[in-house]
């Protein structure tokens, strides 16, 4: 996680670049103070023409308003020759852009697919170096460049950035990328967000704290080996494109994925159960991150067994309006785990008490995230049917344990899937397949995050699960 977290930098250069034009060292460094390890995002103020934003009226474009799609993605300004040697001087970590692509979009595959554009941009080159552009750009050296020497060094870009992006402009901060763990592809969604010193705390103390702060990452490998839920489409992945199969120095690797969204580590949604909820994109970055616990009580629970409120209050200091993460110990069995067992981990993990909910709602609980593959006992969803034998076992364990059967004890009509019909009205979501260094994770107050993937149109959505303590 280290990686992709740190102090960087938001260099707003919008007012010193153009369509096709380069951006340098010089620029960014006139803006912004850059430091050697920094995060760099590059402000541009192409972001405008990101489809979400609104539309870019001008008297040249035909009906009146600019092609979002051909601003964002094909005359957007890229680097000079000078930035990629500098940026690997000052070591950056990463280097994230307000636009389609790090890279100019003529040092692309969109050369080629837009001729009368490449052609606009080499003019405006010669006007401006009286270079063309294969003198500016010697093919050979840009594809050893971009091909063999920047994924040696582990630079790594972000882009398409751009909500608060403005909000920032030449401004230092904390800044995070939370890309979803593939571990088959060669890029990711991720989630991308920055923080600032806190009302009263100077910028020295702040980063001091951050540096010092452990990280936990509770994320699952998200791979074509995870398991889905039952009846869901698993993960598959096609390259679709290679770097030998495009023309010389501008091919790329890149992939396109299949796959339910409720597979791996992810957050269950409102919309999931609630029609009439808030989709993932909807959700405000503030209302996924805040003060939370991490309530170990694996030592409680065993297989089909019951976990209650007094459980995870007899374990940890959890407060009203906490986020709460509940360790089952059930991410032992995962698939990638050296314990792994598939049908202990889908059907038989533990789940929650009758009054859960209720005290979960009493709570305000902001969200909760469990290590197991449900948040709601596997007996009160589809599993009871599928699986007759586990639920008798089930079944007579909570006879002995609570002396009650199990319609007795959760009437079909109220607890069915209690965990999401009875809280997601209620805008209290969860979290399932938790895992990552949450296996190793004692009880204890964190600052807990979920880094979901802004989807407008999703019920749910994969997403980066991390837990930040304090440093001593």
């Amino acid at each position: 996680m280290r990686d992709l977290c740190g102090p960087g930098v938001v260099a707003d250069i919008s007012d010193l670049v153009s369509d096709y034009s380069l951006y340098t060292p010089e620029m960014i460094m006139s803006r912004a103070d850059v430091r050697p390890g920094d995060i760099l995002i590059i402000n541009t103020g192409y972001h405008r023409y990101s489809w979400d934003q609104p539309d870019v009226f001008s008297a040249q474009a035909q009906g009146g308003v600019e092609s979002k799609e051909f601003g964002f993605y094909v005359r957007h300004p890229g680097p000079a020759p000078s930035f990629f040697p500098w940026a690997l001087a000052m070591k950056l970590k990463v280097v994230g852009v307000d636009c389609g692509c790090a890279e100019h979009p003529m040092n692309t595959p969109i050369r080629r697919m837009h001729e009368n554009h490449f052609q606009r941009a080499e003019a405006k080159l010669k006007q401006t170096y009286g270079m063309s552009w294969d003198e500016m750009f010697p093919q050979d050296d840009y594809y050893q460049m971009t091909h063999i020497t920047l994924p040696k060094a582990h630079l790594i870009f972000a882009e398409a950035i751009v909500g608060d992006i403005d909000k920032l402009k030449n401004q230092r901060a904390w800044i995070a990328i939370m890309p979803v763990p593939f571990m088959e592809v060669e890029t990711a969604w991720a989630r991308v967000c920055a923080y600032q010193p806190p009302e009263g705390m100077d910028d020295a103390a702040f980063y001091q704290a951050m540096a010092a702060a452990e990280i936990f990452d509770l994320t699952a490998p998200f791979s074509c080996q995870t398991p889905q839920w039952l009846n869901y489409v698993p993960l598959s992945v096609t390259y679709n494109k290679r770097v030998g199969g495009q023309y010389f120095g501008m091919g790329r690797n890149g992939s396109t994925c299949n796959a339910s969204i409720h597979i791996a580590t992810h957050m269950d949604g409102e919309k999931h159960f609630y029609p009439a909820g808030r989709a993932i994109g909807e959700v405000p970055l503030t209302d996924w991150v805040g003060p939370g616990v991490i309530a170990d009580i694996s030592h409680l629970v065993s297989d089909a067994s019951v976990y209650t409120p007094q459980m995870i209050q007899d374990v940890v200091d959890i407060r009203p309006g906490d986020i709460l993460i509940i360790k089952t110990g059930w991410a032992n069995y995962g698939w990638y785990s050296p314990d792994a067992d598939e049908f202990r981990y889908m059907v038989n993990h533990p789940g929650p008490s009758p009054d859960f909910s209720k005290w979960v709602t009493d709570m305000h609980i902001k969200w909760i995230g469990v290590d197991a593959v449900s948040a709601d006992h596997p007996m009160n969803t589809i599993m009871r049917i599928w699986h007759p034998k586990t639920f008798a076992a089930a079944n007579a364990k909570l006879i002995r344990d609570f002396g009650r059967d199990w319609d007795e004890m959760y009437p079909l009509d109220y607890y069915y899937q209690d965990m999401h019909l009875n809280l997601f009205p209620k805008r209290i979501v969860h979290a399932e397949n938790l895992a990552g260094d949450l296996l190793n994770m004692p009880s204890g107050r964190y600052y807990i995050g979920c880094y979901p993937q802004k989807a407008m149109e999703a019920e749910s959505m994969w997403a980066r699960f991390v837990a930040i303590k304090a440093g001593e």
